[in-house]
């Protein structure tokens, strides 16, 4: 069974996950932030990608270590301004180990018409009952009020539109989490096409929807193979990402 050839870091596998998701046109140049719960720290404290470089050309050595309220432990460079939108959905959601926040174009898109994707193949089972809209567009989340504001309005989801912003992604891990932006986002581009074609899709029927939402999130089947496809061809081309 094909798999990975060495185990990676947290900080490799979060590097990883930004050239990920930037080769597939995730991320808007500086904007957009990753953050993982610490395993083996009892205080809250996580681990983020750096603010102000390109999710193409983060290492693992640029990966900082903040603590529960955004400031930064360990690191070169600075956190970014809305890490609040992170520090209070880890803190709200024992389940969100893993956060991602990006401004993709086809999820930015439908959150200019805060319009929810409908579930209309199999991939979009994964989020059943799982999507949430944060309606009110509140500029930057810039403190920890707003950061709570945003935890306690989107409930459980795993997948949230911003409206007239962006996308953020919860997940157990960051295997899933990258899985889940990644399908997330073409669930939204199947959904604007369909816009686009004059048709309705026909949405997948509600009763066939649980046993392919637990499939497609499947750590040890559909994300895994997904995950680690992914990272065998990324290390083909930048093997310099572990740095």
């Amino acid at each position: 069974m094909p798999g990975l050839d060495q185990p990676l870091t947290v900080p490799q596998k979060i590097a990883c996950a930004a050239r990920i998701l930037d080769a597939e046109g995730y991320a808007l140049d500086v904007a957009g932030h990753i953050t993982v719960v610490r395993d083996d720290a009892e205080d809250g404290s996580m681990w983020c990608t750096p603010y102000g470089l390109w999710w193409n050309e983060i290492t693992a050595s640029d990966i900082l270590a903040i603590d529960a309220d955004g400031e930064v432990l360990e690191g070169r460079w600075d956190v970014t301004p809305a890490v609040h939108i992170h520090t209070e959905m880890h803190r709200a959601r024992p389940d969100a180990q893993v956060v991602i926040h990006n401004h993709p174009y086809y999820g930015s898109l439908l959150s200019t018409m805060h319009k929810l994707p409908d579930i209309t193949d199999q991939q979009a089972c994964m989020f059943d009952g799982d999507i949430a809209l944060f309606g009110t567009y509140t500029g930057g989340v810039d403190d920890a009020a707003g950061g709570q504001h945003l935890a306690d309005s989107v409930g459980s989801a795993t997948a949230v539109i911003l409206a007239n912003h962006g996308v953020l992604i919860a997940g157990e891990t960051t295997e899933q989490a990258v899985y889940r932006a990644s399908n997330f986002e073409r669930v939204c581009r199947l959904n604007y096409d369909a816009m686009q074609a004059g048709q309705a899709p026909v949405p997948v029927p509600p009763e066939q929807r649980p046993i392919l939402k637990a499939a497609v999130n499947s750590h040890h089947m559909t994300v895994r193979y997904f995950w680690e496809g992914a990272v065998r061809r990324l290390l083909r081309e930048a093997p310099e990402v572990l740095s």
